[in-house]
């Protein structure tokens, strides 16, 4: 039987120049062409607190790691988490959705009835909101025989 080696340290990033990895370098790279920019566009007070923002902001996302993670995965990930809903429910007991599309719906006439006035819908509307707990004036009464 045939033996194979087994790869180890997979998530061992490449290193390129001492400990510096290539998504460090681009990084720093990235970094340093922004700090030139601003040393040649801004006076040189601005162009210090532009130079250090970026400078930290770069070796935050070259080094910082939350979780064994590098960083820029962290920001992506809450990111996503704050576009998303945060909350799901499963409902077990709802159809699927052939079941929904197979469903045939039937629609019956309305019948609008003439006696209601408005004081009468307002108590309905009230009965309706506080789901059954408001019972009426004559305790649905007068509803029950429209």
């Amino acid at each position: 039987m045939q033996q194979y080696t087994v790869p180890q340290f997979i998530d061992v990033e490449a290193k390129i120049i001492g400990p510096i990895t290539t998504r460090q370098f681009l990084i720093f790279l990235g970094a340093a062409l922004i700090i030139f920019i601003s040393y040649k566009v801004f006076d040189f007070g601005l162009f210090l607190v532009i130079g250090i923002t970026v400078f930290l902001i770069a070796g935050t996302f070259a080094f910082l790691k939350v979780n064994g993670r590098p960083f820029h995965y962290f920001v992506l990930n809450l990111v996503q988490t704050f576009r998303k809903p945060s909350v799901r429910v499963w409902n077990h007991q709802q159809a699927s959705f052939e079941e929904k599309e197979k469903k045939e719906f039937k629609f019956e006439e309305v019948v609008v009835n003439k006696k209601l006035n408005e004081a009468t819908l307002a108590e309905l509307s009230l009965i309706i909101d506080t789901k059954g707990k408001y019972k009426g004036e004559n305790g649905n009464q007068d509803i029950k025989n429209l």
